[in-house]
């Protein structure tokens, strides 16, 4: 009994602090709200890209269907029963060790991939757009079915040591309580280095290639686009628009939101990932007063908030998914109507 009495002591300390906190107060809003948007607007996208009706082609569309599907996994994993549940409900069965274990396994894996969908997407744009001989071959609706297979299968195994890195808290009646890292974690070379790769592999080189792809992609087209300028000048003395450079132009405009979006959201967690743990599961004794904590708390807030931009930028940069957004809205109304009629 008195190792419950402390057991119930410490999880009511924790209850509390999560109470008093502002940074979780915040978080109590935050999450919420960003589950409801994240899950109405990858549901949106998913619905319109199956479609196939925005003008894009099969393999941009197959990318983007896997980021959306991701994301959307995402949300409900990492957002619904990690962040909400933890905030919202600080005792319930998720808690128990093996399900809590097994969130941080679906949750990672869940983030892997929408980190690589983003960056085989960029890589997919730079072959098509620097790399014409193997565009034909490369830039397929097959090869990016393979892509996506390979990256989500490859982000669950390497997501699975997870499972193992956990130990309980505490017991309860022969029930093991909430997630602490086993004491190894911090001593073995094997939980070192594994840290290590992980940090380097999601996100900080996923970042780099997606810099690196934009880069050169950037560069190529200034160059073409000086070249068509030069023939045309010189070619029939025209100056004038090129419609082969503005259509170069919009077909590269999503590939850069889509790539500024994923940066910018990421570089607080980066920041903080350069010197902290990529998961952190002891309950007990957190200061969630400490700056340092608040500040790990913003980039996971941004991190995920990433997961539900993906849909507004394609709306303010494809006119055809603006249009079948608003058909797909409209379509109720339109019921009602002819039911009235």
């Amino acid at each position: 009994m008195t190792a419950v009495r402390i057991i119930d002591s410490k999880a009511t300390k924790f209850i509390v602090k999560m109470e008093v906190t502002v940074i979780l107060q915040i978080e109590r809003i935050y999450y919420p709200i960003l589950a409801a948007v994240g899950i109405i607007v990858n549901i949106l996208a998913i619905v319109i890209l199956n479609r196939g009706n925005c003008g894009l082609s099969k393999c941009i569309t197959c990318y983007l269907l896997a980021m959306s599907s991701a994301d959307f996994i995402l949300v409900i994993f990492n957002v619904l029963l990690n962040r909400i549940n933890n905030i919202h409900f600080p005792v319930t069965f998720l808690f128990i060790t093996p399900v809590c274990a097994l969130r941080v396994v679906l949750f990672l894996a869940a983030l892997d991939c929408s980190v690589w969908f983003t960056v085989a997407f960029t890589f997919d744009r730079f072959i098509a757009i620097c790399c014409q001989k193997l565009k034909s071959k490369y830039c397929s609706k097959r090869t990016a079915i393979v892509v996506t297979v390979t990256v989500s299968i490859v982000s669950c195994l390497r997501s699975i040591p997870w499972y193992f890195a956990f130990i309980p808290s505490f017991i309860i009646d022969n029930v093991p309580w909430f997630c602490i890292t086993i004491p190894e974690y911090y001593t073995t070379f094997f939980w070192t280095a594994y840290e290590c790769i992980a940090s380097i592999i999601t996100p900080l080189l996923p970042i780099i290639l997606i810099l690196l792809f934009n880069v050169l992609t950037v560069r190529n087209i200034i160059g073409v686009n000086r070249v068509r300028q030069r023939l045309r000048r010189y070619g029939n003395g025209e100056d004038g628009i090129d419609p082969e450079i503005v259509n170069r132009r919009k077909s590269i405009i999503l590939l850069f939101a889509l790539s500024a979006n994923f940066v910018v959201l990421w570089m607080t967690y980066v920041v903080y990932s350069l010197r902290g743990q990529i998961v952190n599961y002891n309950y007990e004794d957190k200061t969630f007063s400490d700056p340092l904590f608040i500040f790990q708390e913003i980039g996971f807030m941004l991190r995920l908030l990433s997961s539900c931009t993906n849909t507004c930028i394609y709306a303010l940069t494809q006119t055809k998914f603006r249009e079948e957004l608003k058909n797909g809205l409209m379509y109720p109304f339109h019921l009602i109507l002819r039911l009235f009629k």
